[in-house]
């Protein structure tokens, strides 16, 4: 079983420096993956998520990168539909490439329409714009010149050139539990799911083996840990495992850098010969 960790960029603990000795402490104890989330505005009193405080998702991974040599670098998830697709392509091929080929983009829909609001896009657009989004993406990464039909998000794209082109294909993860969901992470590279229990787990496993039975279409969950639940996480790795999960990731959810990076060695520890 792989294990990631959730990067410290949210919240009052966040910081260049938290994220790097968390990035560095991840790639020392073996941890496959780093990762980040993603929040661009949020209601005053909306209650979840519960800190403002989110540091961008991409320019963090940036910083993590350039402070490791093995580690992968992930996002989950971005909220695809937030974001036009050509800066978002041209900022994880660079991502990639300075990385040299580390990235995982794990994509959702998003669930806060104030934020949709905010940004001006149409919330009920978000599942059409994401699945157009990402073809645009792996059109402008694969094809030089490129042309692109776009039918919902506003773009113009005949006979154009953007680089760089990924130095290697950049896998898609896409979040979410609904049928559309893992429906579309059928048509992509892997599944990353949030917060599912193994029994849940184990009949979306079976869902999705039935439409990508290969062992190359991963399935990914993300869990959230702290200093009080690490103790009985090898028999729930354990768990998923058997299930058919390939991939956990642990997001500490401890308000102090310490204690933080305290749950992440805990939890690389249950991991061991899993």
């Amino acid at each position: 079983m792989q294990l990631g960790i959730h990067l410290p960029h949210i919240g009052r603990k966040a910081g260049p420096d938290a994220i790097r000795r968390a990035a560095v402490q991840a790639e020392e104890l073996g941890f496959d993956d780093v990762w980040v989330s993603e929040h661009i505005i949020v209601p005053k009193d909306g209650g979840y998520p519960p800190s403002p405080n989110f540091w961008d998702p991409v320019l963090t991974l940036t910083w993590a990168a350039a402070v490791t040599s093995k580690v992968r670098l992930g996002t989950s998830v971005l909220v695809l539909p937030l974001r036009h697709p050509l800066p978002l392509a041209k900022e994880l091929a660079t991502l990639q490439n300075l990385s040299n080929g580390r990235l995982i983009l794990g994509g959702g829909v998003g669930w806060l329409e104030a934020e949709f609001d905010a940004l001006g896009v149409p919330f009920r657009e978000r599942g059409r714009r994401m699945d157009e989004g990402i073809a645009m993406m792996q059109a402008v990464w694969s094809q030089d010149p490129v042309t692109f039909e776009a039918k919902w998000i506003p773009a113009k794209i005949a006979n154009m050139r953007s680089h760089p082109l990924p130095i290697a294909p950049i896998p898609i993860w896409i979040g979410g539990s609904s049928d559309a969901a893992l429906a579309r992470a059928a048509r992509q590279d892997g599944w990353h799911g949030s917060r599912t229990p193994p029994g849940k787990a184990a009949e979306v496993v079976k869902r999705l083996r039935a439409m990508r039975p290969e062992s190359s279409f991963t399935i990914s969950l993300r869990l959230a840990r702290n200093a009080h639940n690490v103790g009985t996480m090898r028999d729930e790795l354990a768990a998923y495992r058997d299930a058919g999960v390939q991939h956990v990731m642990a997001a500490p959810e401890d308000r102090d850098l310490d204690t933080y990076l305290a749950t992440a060695e805990a939890f690389r520890r249950a991991g061991e010969g899993l």
